[in-house]
């Protein structure tokens, strides 16, 4: 009977993250509401110059869910990396603040890969590269 009280309690402190796990559900967070062009002239007052621009990169479809990326340019100059698309993921959301400040310090899409976020990092590279490219098109 003195085994009976810890075990309980030790079982039940065991179960309580299963009851607390949430699976990904593998759809995607979009945070514009319509695509934009492939490369535009940027048309904001924040820092728009005749070197400005926009360019959205190619949507790519992982595993986890659909990665876009849209990178705004000052000249030749990488100035900015924003999610348009990204997996509903725990380890997305943490790996996106990284992966923009290694794009930003890099000013390419040769970066390194997040760990615990490979597929999500894969995406973004390719949805990145794929803009850059469209930049120089």
């Amino acid at each position: 009977m003195k085994r009976a009280l810890p075990v309980l309690v030790l079982s039940v402190a065991g179960l309580i993250p299963v009851w607390r796990y949430e699976p990904s559900t593998g759809t995607t967070s979009t945070t514009e509401a319509a695509p934009t062009p492939a490369a535009s002239s940027s048309g904001s007052s924040s820092g728009s110059g005749p070197g400005s621009a926009v360019v959205t990169g190619t949507t790519v479809t992982t595993e986890k869910g659909d990665v876009q990326v849209q990178v705004t340019y000052d000249g030749d100059r990488i100035t900015a990396v924003r999610m348009l698309k990204q997996p509903n993921h725990p380890q997305t959301t943490a790996a996106v603040p990284k992966l923009v400040a290694e794009t930003l310090t890099a000013q390419s899409a040769d970066i390194d890969t997040v760990s615990g976020a490979t597929l999500t990092s894969d995406g973004y590279k390719e949805s990145l590269q794929a803009a850059i490219d469209a930049k120089g098109a």
